[in-house]
């Protein structure tokens, strides 16, 4: 009987232990609201989405997302820059809370982190100086061409894939490298997501680079999160739907991504 008694009670305090300090352990959004600052990587430079403007300013469309998120959840929040190989590492040491970039959703990364739904849908162009002889996809898959992209990105996967004949130099670091590989002629073309390339044009002089028509590919942009901290995906898929219904999304994209509005302003 006592021995019985004995049995019990342990498996009530492990019952009682689990209850009480499992969740708080695992809860990173709780630990969040605990610490009272939310923690997000973002690109080093990667406009529209995130970069530092004329006034010394971090912003963007992912940056302004983040901020809405934690006013939502009444926390203060720091951002932590990284190159765009330097992102994922950085979430998985538990530096950073969220990833927050115009990062594509793709297979190989969702191995890694777990990714929230697209938040927006993007593609891989091909661009160039205006008076550069290509005009074609055709035009930019031979030998004699080198097209700049950025390491371990989306577009250095499609430079494999629609460009197999081409020369691929990949840069370490935010968008603007490969427009400035293209300006100086390290490479002759850039690959790279057509909002990326669209809002880091507005750094280089008017009418100097020219993107070729179509889209090669169609790419879910999404946060991420590391694959246990469930409670903090759920919850930012929840923002996004509560943003979308109210209107505040849409401002951010109007303003951010589908149009050249912020140009003025940053």
């Amino acid at each position: 009987m006592r021995r019985w008694c004995q049995s019990i009670l342990l498996i009530t305090a492990a019952v009682f232990l689990w209850g009480t300090s499992g969740p708080a352990w695992a809860d990173t959004l709780q630990e969040i609201i605990q610490r009272g600052e939310l923690r997000v990587a973002v690109q080093t430079q990667g406009a529209p989405f995130s970069f530092i403007d004329k006034n010394g300013e971090r912003t963007g469309s992912s940056v302004e997302f983040c901020k809405l998120m934690a006013q939502e959840m009444g926390v203060k929040i720091k951002f932590l820059d990284y190159d765009w190989d330097g992102l994922i590492p950085a979430l998985m040491s538990k530096k950073a809370d969220v990833l927050a970039a115009d990062m594509t959703a793709n297979l190989k990364r969702a191995l890694m982190v777990s990714f929230t739904d697209p938040f927006y849908y993007t593609g891989s162009v091909i661009f160039t100086k205006t008076a550069s002889p290509f005009k074609t996809l055709e035009d930019c898959n031979k030998p004699e061409v080198t097209v700049a992209v950025l390491l371990g990105a989306t577009g250095e996967a499609d430079a494999k894939r629609f460009l197999p004949h081409a020369k691929i130099k990949s840069y370490k670091g935010g968008g603007p490298m490969l427009i400035n590989a293209v300006m100086s002629g390290h490479a002759d073309i850039g690959l790279n997501d057509d909002s990326a390339v669209t809002g880091q044009m507005a750094e280089f002089p008017p009418n100097s680079i020219r993107i070729l028509p179509g889209k090669l590919s169609k790419q879910p942009l999404s946060f991420a999160v590391r694959p246990d901290d469930t409670h903090l995906l759920q919850w930012i898929n929840l923002f996004f739907h509560w943003i979308r219904e109210d209107g505040r999304y849409d401002q951010n994209i109007d303003y951010w991504v589908t149009t050249q509005d912020w140009k003025k302003d940053h």
